[in-house]
């Protein structure tokens, strides 16, 4: 099913700055947001989906990556993030945007209060090199990724046992705390994270041996990633929940793969197209001939027209590459120049200083190239 239109999904424009698309998010979010629409799974996967949305367009990079490229420019194949965001992804990220605990100050308070909160992971960003066969085809890439994993010991709670952790008292276990100023407005209630706790709700009294109560241990992780055909240099993908771990039971964060591509030994790339520089002596641009010329598939036999010009430009439909997530397909052009040779031996050079001086051989534009061609054949076979 295709994805919709994230500008269209927060109902704003591109040319939207950063405020207005903050604050088309915050709109559509609380209206359908779970704790106004309870047991309603439409309403929760437009909150979701608005929130996919907002990872995008809130982010420069992200932006202009889904800008040029769509929905490929951010996301991608297989594991590659793109719908899969959870309840707990989009409150870990987002929901510090409506101040306080996520949505307090639009519905009086979480439901979500007691259990230990979480710390999301940051993202690791990676480059992966390819050739243009593995661009053509696509390809799967096992990658060595140091990055902070999950503590075994304590599955990333940092505590060393299960009565290790204790509930906060001076939040309550809610992991924030309210308080209510005198403004000239009036009576106003703020709501900030727990100064006791960091916003967990919980603390730990006695620290895993293990990770030393951070919930994670630096590790050497091998990663599988699965690249779509098509994509191009500078294109970024990610994979959701493959960066680092998470403190006390948070997501992980996602692995950014920056997409570089190495240079071809004959080919070069322009956008879906293949192009190739492909000389000629003047002999066989003149009379024709037939030339292997390299292809991302292996190589191809073509035909030259007799007087192909410096300059033609021949296409192989088909021959290029793929357009990511598409069924379209470029083409191989090939670019033709006649070779003329910087150095000529003694005999090389006579020969062609007495064709030079023949005045029946020189050519003459808007004439026939008749006269031209019976002269030459008449001097080589004298």
């Amino acid at each position: 099913m295709a994805q919709r239109d994230y500008y269209e999904i927060l109902g704003v424009s591109k040319g939207d700055d950063e405020a207005t698309i903050k604050k088309a998010y915050r709109k559509t979010a609380l209206k359908y947001h779970p704790d106004r629409n309870p047991d309603d799974k439409s309403a929760e996967d437009k909150f979701k989906e608005a929130a996919e949305a907002y990872e995008v367009l809130s982010d420069p990079d992200k932006r202009a990556r889904y800008d040029r490229f769509g929905h490929a420019g951010v996301s991608g194949n297989g594991g590659f993030s793109g719908g899969s965001m959870t309840m707990e992804d989009i409150m870990s990220q987002f929901g510090d945007m409506f101040g306080g605990s996520p949505f307090d100050t639009f519905f009086g308070g979480s439901s979500r209060g007691g259990a230990r909160r979480g710390q999301r992971g940051s993202n690791l960003r990676i480059k992966v090199a390819l050739t243009l066969d593995e661009i053509s085809k696509g390809t799967t890439k096992k990658i060595k990724v140091k990055k902070q994993v999950k503590c075994d010991t304590c599955a990333g709670s940092g505590a060393k046992d299960k009565g290790s952790v204790s509930t906060c008292g001076t939040c309550g276990g809610s992991g924030y705390v309210r308080q209510v100023k005198s403004t000239f407005l009036g009576q106003m209630q703020t709501t900030t994270a727990c100064p006791n706790c960091g916003g967990q709700g919980q603390v730990v009294t006695a620290k895993c041996t293990t990770c030393k109560g951070a919930g994670t241990n630096y590790s050497q992780e091998t990663i599988e990633i699965e690249i779509p055909a098509g994509v191009e240099e500078g294109m970024q993908l990610s994979m959701r929940g493959y960066g680092n771990a998470g403190k006390n039971g948070g997501p992980a964060g996602d692995l950014l793969i920056n997409i570089e591509e190495k240079p071809h030994e004959s080919l070069k790339r322009d956008g879906a197209n293949v192009i190739y520089d492909l000389y000629l002596n003047f002999a066989d641009a003149a009379l024709g001939t037939s030339v292997e010329v390299p292809t991302i598939d292996g190589k191809v036999k073509i035909k030259i027209p007799a007087g192909t010009q410096s300059g033609k430009i021949l296409r192989l439909k088909q021959k290029g590459l793929p357009v990511v997530q598409s069924y379209q397909k470029g083409d191989q052009l090939i670019h033709v120049a006649v070779w003329t040779p910087k150095k000529l031996d003694a005999e090389e050079k006579k020969l062609l200083e007495k064709l030079r001086d023949m005045p029946n051989l020189k050519p003459q534009p808007g004439k026939s190239d008749k006269g031209f061609f019976e002269k030459m054949k008449d001097y080589f076979n004298s």
